[in-house]
């Protein structure tokens, strides 16, 4: 990868500040913010009317909402939702599951998710539902495949899980906890915040039935999108007004308007990841934007291992130093690192750090069930490093550096 190129898309990196919080929000792609001012340059009206600036402004939606789909691989436009954030976007079809499930359904839960993807389906209890725990191995930090099917019965209704931990970095096994599931007729809904700023989602070569995650965490603004299969939201009951029917998703989920500029924005995202295949490809004349974006993303995964490795062998050497997630960088860890230091508080870390202007952060990043169960809240959370594939090498080398001080 071409560090130069790449960061060039982001204005903010010309800070002199270190950014590796990345999986508390990443810095927002050039290409994002120029459509979002052009949208209010050029067609900052209301959709749906016949005069001109609606007109265009109504296909700039429609069309983020095709990109959308194409972006994560769904098969319609119409099983994209988009909303303000993964957390209410949970709780929105929660309370739609909630009113259809009958009681006694049973849902399934980690202890390793962010609390988004846990309390929504928690509540349900107040409804007849029956809560499970699906716990994380302690020692190898891993969701179990033996353990979910023994949690698994008949009147088990959805499996609820993040696909990459967002303090383990774990990738879980989307598409075996996706099938397992399903064989026992259970849907599953997957929180992907942690996972979408690194790797491709394909939500139709998992076969998942609901799929979540946030763009100010993959280059964009503050707005989330939840993908849900046609035919599931088709029989759930919406949130809209009670004229809006049944068949008309995604709208009968979006109360309101959805935000049409942070919309026509996420269109940047596809020019970014174009740009990033045509600077490196120049060659390849491909023009289908999914095989564009696997591409690009083998550069990305490839130069996130390096950066995760350099950090976790460095870590390795510290004998005070307990890595809490897998101790190298492979194809089921993504670059958010964390880490405890004995007899320290995490936040005394990470202060420290802040004098040597490196953005990090500590605590327990609203994972509190997997924190509790590790044991580790005495430590006052973990400290955690989130990189992403703008950063370098040289960022990881004086974040080492300063760490060898402060470790």
């Amino acid at each position: 990868m071409d560090l130069n190129f790449t960061r060039s898309f982001f204005p903010g990196l010309e800070s002199p500040w270190i950014f590796m919080d990345n999986a508390g929000g990443s810095q927002i792609c050039r290409t994002v913010t120029e459509r979002m001012f052009d949208f209010y340059r050029s067609s900052h009206v209301q959709l749906g009317a016949s005069y001109g600036p609606s007109v265009i402004a109504t296909e700039r939606v429609a069309e983020s909402q095709r990109w959308m789909a194409e972006y994560i691989n769904a098969s319609d436009p119409c099983e994209v939702i988009m909303g303000s954030s993964t957390s209410l976007l949970l709780r929105m079809l929660a309370s739609n599951l909630g009113r259809v499930l009958p009681k006694g359904s049973e849902i399934i839960v980690t202890n390793c998710d962010h609390e988004a993807n846990i309390g929504c389906w928690r509540e349900l209890e107040n409804s007849g539902m029956i809560i499970k725990p699906w716990k994380i191995n302690p020692e190898t930090f891993k969701l179990e495949l033996p353990e979910l099917e023994r949690l698994l019965t008949r009147q088990t209704r959805l499996v609820a899980f993040t696909h990459s931990s967002n303090i383990l970095g774990t990738i879980n096994p989307i598409a075996d906890i996706t099938r397992l599931a399903h064989t026992h007729g259970a849907m599953v809904c997957v929180d992907g915040v942690a996972y979408a700023p690194h790797k491709p989602v394909d939500v139709a070569l998992w076969n998942v039935d609901f799929y979540v995650f946030s763009f100010y965490k993959t280059y964009g603004p503050h707005y989330a999108m939840l993908y849900g299969k046609k035919q599931i939201l088709d029989n759930l009951p919406g949130n809209n007004h009670y004229f809006i029917g049944k068949d008309q998703s995604p709208y009968k989920f979006q109360p309101g308007n959805v935000n049409f500029e942070f919309a026509w924005g996420m269109c940047g995202l596809r020019d970014y990841y174009n740009a990033l295949f045509e600077f490196h490809f120049p060659g390849d004349n491909a023009s289908d934007f999914r095989y564009r974006l696997n591409k690009v993303s083998v550069l990305i995964s490839n130069h996130e291992h390096l950066l995760g490795n350099t950090l976790l062998a460095f870590l390795a050497t510290k004998p005070r130093v307990r890595i809490i997630g897998q101790p190298t960088a492979t194809e089921t860890r993504v670059p958010t690192i964390s880490f405890i230091v004995n007899d320290t508080d995490s936040e005394s870390v990470v202060l420290k750090m802040d004098k040597e202007m490196i953005g990090i952060r500590f605590g327990d990043f609203y994972a509190k069930h997997l924190v509790r169960d590790l044991g580790i809240e005495r430590y006052n959370g973990v400290v955690r490093i989130s990189m992403v594939h703008y950063n370098t090498i040289e960022e990881v080398d004086k974040l080492i550096l300063a760490l060898d001080r402060i470790i």
